[in-house]
């Protein structure tokens, strides 16, 4: 089958990308899975780190990428209802797996889910079909354009879990996302803005701002390297914002610490910038701020996200489309920096 491969380990990973015609086609589905047959797919941040190397996850070459996508069911594995055929579905590529039972384990209640993405760990959806549990389905309309709906999936989801489920987000409330312009930041804006909450964003380009103004940002802070907090600060009349969405990492993490207000919840996504931020444990401490990191999110997470997108209360910001056949173009759009929302292959 058609299929976008990763032939090698590589940085820039653009040079090793290959569109192949001859991707060995998938087995039957296991027990509990489904083949997808993908009419879009959507790239992610992921997808050049799986091209670079991720540490600590063994990966081999070559290799299919790709963790979102909208398509048809085609095939359903043994125990899985065979309504599913013939359905247009979006997907969530997270997997949670099971936890070992060990003798002395304490209690798992706040054990955070540990999870394998598909596109990651294993051959993802820039293909003509992809493999994936029926569980983590969620049925689209046929109206809605494959583009569209392929943009939506990961990213929503990833700033759902974080904003509304783990930071519990309240209608109203203020909102900071650096770096806005990646499809978990459009998410987290298009999120904020569901709820009613004043939103300011930072770019390190003009013209990035002025699309988030356009889709309802209410400060908008050109980050030239400077301590933009004054400004958010001064922008919420010196109170502060209850929550930043920041998926920079070093190079923001401080100006968001010094933008909260007290109470406030620093969420963290990624780390684009760097893992090794410069903190101040004095704000933490005597503001009693909330740091949280976040990955991902479960199967009913997305079904509740899935329930927004059909209702037409979100929708994702899509870049630029591409071909499959255009895939090496695409790429190179993505490790450059120059998109605003998300990066589409039709197949």
């Amino acid at each position: 089958m058609r299929a976008v491969v990763v032939t090698k380990q590589g940085n820039p990973v653009t040079p090793n990308i290959r569109f192949q015609t001859d991707w060995p086609e998938l087995p039957a589905p296991a027990a509990g899975w489904v083949i997808v047959k993908v009419l879009a797919s959507a790239f992610n941040h992921m997808d050049l780190w799986v091209g670079r190397g991720i540490n600590g996850v063994n990966l081999t070459y070559p290799r299919v990428s790709g963790c979102d996508s909208c398509g048809v069911v085609v095939a359903v594995g043994p125990g899985v209802d065979e309504k599913w055929i013939n359905k247009r579905v979006i997907v969530n590529a997270a997997m949670r797996l099971p936890e070992p039972s060990r003798p002395g384990d304490p209690p798992g209640s706040t054990l955070a889910p540990n999870y394998e993405l598909i596109g990651e760990h294993h051959n993802g959806m820039f293909a003509e079909r992809f493999t994936i549990p029926a569980a983590n389905l969620a049925e689209v309309p046929e109206s809605v354009d494959p583009a569209i709906a392929a943009a939506f999936g990961l990213c929503a989801l990833t700033a759902y879990s974080m904003m509304v489920t783990k930071a519990a987000l309240r209608p109203g409330q203020s909102v900071l996302i650096t770096g806005i312009g990646g499809g978990v930041a459009t998410s987290a804006l298009a999120i904020a803005k569901h709820y009613g909450c004043p939103t300011a964003v930072t770019s390190r380009h003009q013209w990035k701002l002025e699309k988030a103004k356009a889709l309802g940002a209410d400060l908008c802070v050109l980050d030239g390297g400077q301590d933009w907090s004054k400004e958010v600060r001064a922008w919420t009349q010196k109170r502060g914002v209850d929550l930043a969405v920041d998926s920079s990492g070093k190079a923001t993490h401080l100006n968001c610490i010094k933008s909260l207000a007290r109470g406030g919840c620093y969420a963290t996504p990624g780390c684009t910038s760097g893992p090794d931020a410069t903190t101040d444990l004095a704000r933490i401490f005597w503001n009693q701020l909330r740091l949280l990191g976040s990955t991902m999110g479960s199967n009913d997470e997305f079904k509740e996200v899935a329930a927004l997108f059909r209702a037409g209360s979100l929708k994702p910001v899509v870049d630029k489309v591409f071909k499959a056949e255009q895939a090496s173009e695409a790429y190179a759009r993505l490790e450059a920096g120059e998109q605003f929302g998300k990066i589409v292959l039709t197949w």
